[in-house]
């Protein structure tokens, strides 16, 4: 794992990004279904927002279009908006009508995961900082959560990557 990614002592995925851009657009990137839905999944996939409420309690879902594979769902249950520094969901895969679902590809996945970011902006530019556990997980899915470490980091990088692009074009 890069530098800047790692593991919490206590069993979280930790990612640490610096982004080009104010605290103000990274936040309008994760807020604004037009600019969510340009960057957001791994590299090679295309985003459509099926819903979009930004506020605590709300949801966001979405379809995934990957080539060559079946659309694939997922969704957020925000539970914590904190304009402009913090953002607290639940986030899980889903059906097309925003049903929590399985993982596809293992059923040991934990079915929802909790993941927190915190912008800090400094000099202009902005550090991105993302934690991620298990959310009432069985023991056998926390060992699953903690074995997906590796595509965590690949996945988040690849999504990272595309936001850095969506915030260079402003």
């Amino acid at each position: 794992m890069p530098e800047n990614d790692r593991t919490a002592k206590d069993g979280a995925f930790v990612v640490t990004r610096d982004f080009n851009a104010s605290r103000d657009l990274v936040w309008k990137a994760w807020s604004e279904p037009g600019r969510l839905s340009q960057w957001w999944g791994p590299k090679g996939c295309k985003i459509r927002v099926e819903h979009l409420e930004f506020r605590a309690g709300g949801f966001f879902h979405y379809s995934m279009a990957f080539p060559n594979a079946p659309l694939a769902w997922g969704r957020f249950m925000y539970r914590e908006i904190a304009e402009p520094d913090r953002i607290v969901w639940l986030n899980s895969f889903s059906n097309e009508k925003g049903g929590i679902t399985r993982a596809p590809f293992c059923d040991r996945v934990p079915l929802e995961i909790e993941n927190t970011v915190m912008l800090t902006e400094r000099a202009g530019a902005t550090i991105l900082n993302l934690r991620s556990l298990p959310f009432g997980e069985t023991a056998e899915e926390r060992e699953c959560f903690e074995r997906l470490f590796p595509s965590m980091q690949q996945g988040f990088g690849g999504t990272f990557e595309r936001l850095a692009l969506h915030l260079a074009r402003g």
